[in-house]
Parts: C-alpha cells; structure tokens; sequence
C-alpha cells in the first residue's frame, strides 16, 4: 500500500512547485499555465472519437447514450411509468412495506467518523430514521449547485438554445440510469465491524462481477472507478466549485492582484477542512439547513424572471426546439449542440457517473429497488426543471439585451457584445438575473459559495470512499487523501475557468467507463430487485 500512496503522491508532485516559480506574470496566471496542459491532454483523451459518417462523436457520449437509452426502454420508461410510484415512495405511502420483514439487503447501523457527514450519507442513513422524502431533498440540495449555474450559461453561450432540449433529453433518460445504479448500489453495499457502510460503483463492480463469474473484470474496472472517483473528487467536485466561487467573489468585489485566487483558495480549504479534517459536525449541520434555502431562493427568482417573460416563452421554446435539429451557423452542426448538452447535462446529474450510488448505498432500506425507484427523480429535478429555468433566463436575457452572439465563444468564456470583455458561466448568469432582480447577484454570490461548500464536502466523502477502497481504511491514507483534496481547492480557485472545466468534464466523464460497462452487466439484478418490491407493493395492498 505505501508504494502506491507513493506513487500517487509522485504523480502530484508537479503541482506543489507551481507556488515556487518565479516569473512577472501573477500567481494565478502561473497555476493555470502549469495546470492547462494536464487539462488539455486528459480532455482530449477522454473525449476520444470515433468517425460516424461525417461526424467524430466521443465514445463516452455514445456509452453513455446507449446506456440511458438501453435502460429506458428495458425497464419500460421507468422516468415516466415509474414516476408516480416514486412519488408515493418519497411521500411515505409504503413506509409500511419497508418495515416490513421481506427479502433484500440486510440491515446496518451506519457509523460516520472521522468528521466526513457529507449531505446525503448524514440524512439518508443515520440511525435509519431518515424518510424517502428527508433523503431526496438532502440529495437534490447536493446535486444542485454550480453546474446548473455557471454549467447551463456556458452550455447556452456555445451551443445555443438548441443546446437546452439535449440537456433534457439527457436527463429524462439519465433517470433511468440513476436507477439501475442507485439500487445497485445498496444491493452491492459493504458493512465494516464498526458498522460503517462502504457502498458504490467499485463495490458493486468487484462484488457483482465476482458473483457473475468475472471477478478478474470486477477488480479490474473497480480499481479503475475508484482511481477516476477520485480524480473527479480532485475536479469536478472541489476544482471546480472553488474556481466559480472565486470567479464571482472577484468580479463581485472587484478585487484585483495575481495571487487573488491563491488567497480566496486557502481561505475555501480551511473552511472546507474545518469540517473534513477537524471533524467539526455542527458545522456541517448548518450548512446542511442553508443550502436547501437557498436552492429554493435560485428557483423562486427563476420563477419571477420566466413569470415577468411570460409573453415571450413561446419564443423561448420555439428557439430552443428549432435550435436543437437546425441551429445556427457557428455552432458545430446539431452534433456539436447535442454534445454540448449532453456534457452539461451528465457533469450537472452525475448520471451514468455513479457518484449517486456512493451516497445512496448508506440508505436504511429492505429493499434496494426502492432507493433506486427514488433516486430516478434526481435528474428530473436537477436538470429537467432547474437546469431549464435557468436556460430560459439566460435566453430571455439575450433576447432582450442581445449581450452576446451564440457561438462566438473562447474556450468556456462568451464575448459580451458591448463591452469585447468575455466573461464566464457564473457572470453571466448573474447578469441575466440582475438585469431583472436588481442586486440578485449579491445572492447568487452568497448561493454560490454555499453550493460550492456543501458539494466540496459531498465530494471529499465519495473520493475518501474511493481512496479508502484502492489503499485501505487506516487513517494516514485518509489524512493524505484530505491533504490531496484541500490543495486542489485553491488549485481550482486560481486556476482560469477553461482549465477546470476541462478537467473537471474529463473527470466525470470518464466515470461513465467502468461504470456503465458493469451496468450493461449486472442490469438483470437490477430487474430481480425491482421485481421484489413491486410484489411487496402488491402484497401490503391485498
């Protein structure tokens, strides 16, 4: 174990000496320069095509298109047919069928040490008293954050409207995969003495596959997901959610200087390691009651801004539905609208990534359909509602300011059309809600930084859990593994924006790998499961 610790330690090396580097340009110049090219690389290797017809489409797009769909039509639309029945789940109707004694997972304690109580596994899994309903909103409160922020604007700024519908395709059929993963999550689930739970991809894939006959695949793709987990944890989930901070602390105070971001950077990871490494928990119950707040403030002023446009929705829907199938010269072809959807859409839902099921296998529940069953309503929320809210403001915006040209973008940054500046996702969603909401931005702001903590926090338990599966359970490789995550919190705030989010979208994307090849694998258990809690259903009825 100490010579793999050690080789991941070597692998990062390179990154402590950015600080070190003496040069006239500032320091945050320095860290992306010495950043972007890894970026770079690992994006473009991710994101590998292969030539269909005309097109070079990414595997991964296709793995994880095929893999939505497959599980669509196999469990027969389980986002829709299923979706009343996740209803009555979230609301406690069948309560009564989970109490009851029955076939499935065995019942754990839950023991969270350590001072790790990311949102999810706290409110879904501790003592066991935690309803369906307490879970989804402690779920929704973590999904929602930056990526419907800053991700959409960016979405929108290169794609289009047009780039909207395929956000929402690929949510609606990302619920079936947040399904078929989340119940195998908990089917799959490992119990410590202490009775801790170990749940998630690199589980059900060592120990599914195993019990399939294909132990050598099983431990092979396991170690691969938990490497990238924690990769992602490094990116999407911390480097990114500090870079969005910083970018709308800066801009909102007007704060200048090349080490800004440096500085903004440590001040997140001391906060954010109050609470992985000092085990503060009052800390994190705080922010557990916050963040839902302000999610609901996010979705109240996007209420305000679509009801103040009413008139001109038909307008909306109408550019984005002829965007998807015909947009506009400039924006690579509706092939390139549906990747950029698609991207935003899984880097915000996370499904098909597997990181949901990390959290969800800690849940107390007899049958592991049942958590899967209300899982699926996760990308409904996260991206068919709130995402489309915030593509509808950014589009009224445009329509009525005409701020910027679709397309003509940079990287991740759009060309404002008054000013030549280019600006990034989180400002110009700040200035789409302020031109209606004057003075929304010192909210967002205020929402941003929370968001960015709560999913920092989630995310440092789904990498430890990964970092814990590869080196072990003691407690140096859970020191060095939080040592490692608060670094990249002020890597990613002084890092540019095009730097993180190619890391970042690389990160997770490349979970959909080992993740969705054991899906297509153990997909049969999943209908097993469902089977067994439907006849429970039935049963408490008759």
């Amino acid at each position: 174990m100490k010579y793999r610790l050690l080789s991941i330690i070597l692998l990062f090396t390179p990154l402590f000496t950015i600080a070190q580097e003496a040069a006239e340009k500032g320091l945050d110049e320095k860290v992306n320069d010495a950043f972007m090219p890894f970026a770079s690389w690992w994006e473009g290797f991710v994101l590998t095509t292969i030539p269909v017809g005309e097109y070079n489409i990414p595997i991964v797009l296709i793995l994880l298109v095929i893999g939505a769909t497959f599980f669509t039509i196999y469990f027969k639309f389980p986002n829709i047919l299923k979706f009343p029945l996740a209803i009555n789940v979230v609301r406690g109707k069948y309560d009564d069928v989970e109490g009851s004694t029955g076939h499935g997972v065995e019942k754990a304690e839950v023991n969270i040490v350590d001072g790790d109580l990311p949102d999810t596994i706290k409110d879904e899994s501790e003592e066991g008293e935690v309803s369906h309903f307490q879970a989804l909103a402690t779920a929704v409160s973590g999904t929602v954050g930056l990526g419907n922020i800053a991700g959409v604007a960016v979405a929108i700024a290169i794609g289009g409207p047009g780039a909207t519908f395929w956000m929402i395709v690929c949510g609606l059929i990302g619920m079936s995969t947040k399904f078929v993963e989340c119940t195998l999550g908990v089917k799959y689930r490992d119990v410590g003495e202490d009775g801790t739970v170990y749940g998630g991809p690199m589980y059900y894939l060592s120990r599914g596959l195993k019990a399939k006959g294909l132990a050598g695949l099983g431990k092979v793709l396991g170690i691969i997901f938990a490497i990238l987990c924690v990769g992602a944890s490094f990116g999407g989930g911390n480097a990114f959610q500090s870079n969005q901070a910083a970018v709308q602390l800066t801009t909102m105070f007007n704060l200048e200087g090349g080490a800004i971001g440096v500085i903004i950077g440590v001040i997140l990871a001391i906060l954010v390691g109050i609470v992985i490494i000092g085990g503060i928990k009052k800390i994190a119950s705080v922010t557990e009651k916050i963040v839902p707040f302000m999610a609901i403030i996010y979705v109240i002023a996007s209420l305000i801004i679509i009801f103040a446009n009413i008139k001109y929705i038909g307008d909306a829907f109408g550019m984005i539905f002829s965007g998807a199938f015909s947009p506009e010269a400039g924006l690579g072809g509706i092939l390139g609208v549906i990747i950029v959807g698609f991207q935003r859409a899984a880097f915000s839902n996370e499904a098909g990534a597997g990181s949901a099921a990390i959290a969800h296998s800690a849940v107390k529940t007899k049958y592991p359909a049942s958590e899967g069953i209300v899982a699926l309503l996760e990308p409904f929320i996260d991206t068919v509602v709130i995402c489309t809210m915030t593509a509808l403001v950014i589009i009224f915006f445009n329509m009525d300011a005409g701020a910027f040209d679709y397309g003509n973008a940079v990287g991740s940054t759009v060309l404002l059309n008054d000013s030549g500046a280019y600006i990034g996702g989180v400002d110009l969603t700040s200035m789409a809600y302020d031109s209606v909401i004057p003075g929304f931005r010192y909210v967002l702001t205020i929402a941003i930084v929370l968001f960015a903590f709560s999913t920092m926090i989630s995310w440092s338990y789904y990498g430890l859990q990964s970092w814990k599966f590869l080196f072990g359970r003691g407690r140096t490789a859970d020191v060095i593994y939080k040592v490692l995550f608060l670094l990249f919190v002020v890597i990613g705030a002084a890092a540019t924006l095009d730097a993180v989010i190619k890391f970042s979208d690389a990160m997770i994307l490349a979970l959909v790998f080992p993740n969705m090849i054991g899906l297509l694998i153990l997909f049969p258990k999943v209908k097993e499961e469902l089977n067994k809690y439907i006849a429970a259903i039935r049963k408490s009825n008759t």
